[in-house]
């Protein structure tokens, strides 16, 4: 197995839509990025932390690729806004790419500068592409929020 971490907005649909990938093992929502240890998600929403929303997963790399992982990332959200997707404001939700080795690094910038060279977006790409810190689980009931909430009418 390996790990990867990305940030792509709310934490609940990115983890929902990486979840549902063959080969993706496991999901959790947590924060990272940021500077203050063990941040509840009203410290994360202060936008005093530094962290953003994230999804860490575990995949199985017989079944499913980085940059597989990389280009469903890049297709599931906007990585040409700064500190925002969609709706959802602030820097907690910015795009970033947190890499676990540098493979993983070279693959992110390679994948954003394919993604550049073909002009994909109208406004450069502004995915951040840092090393994975401290990882922090959010609180449970972020966990599988659209599982748990099978009610919910934002799907995504």
């Amino acid at each position: 197995m390996a790990t990867a971490t990305f940030a792509a907005g709310c934490f609940w649909g990115v983890e929902q839509r990486f979840a549902a990938l063959p080969g993706v093992t496991s999901t959790e929502v947590g924060y990272t990025g940021g500077t203050t240890a063990d941040p509840t998600y009203k410290d994360v929403c202060s936008h005093k932390t530094g962290h953003a929303e994230a999804v860490r997963l575990e995949y199985d790399p017989d079944q499913i690729s980085y940059q597989e992982l990389l280009a469903h990332f890049f297709s599931t959200h906007d990585p040409t806004q700064w500190n925002r997707q969609g709706p959802d404001v602030g820097d907690q939700y910015r795009s970033a790419v947190f890499f676990h080795d540098r493979d993983q690094e070279k693959a992110a910038l390679e994948a954003i500068a394919q993604l550049t060279e073909a002009q994909v977006f109208k406004r450069p790409v502004v995915t951040q592409v840092v090393p994975a810190g401290k990882w922090w689980r959010a609180e449970e009931y972020h966990q599988k929020y659209f599982e748990k909430h099978a009610d919910f009418s934002c799907r995504v």
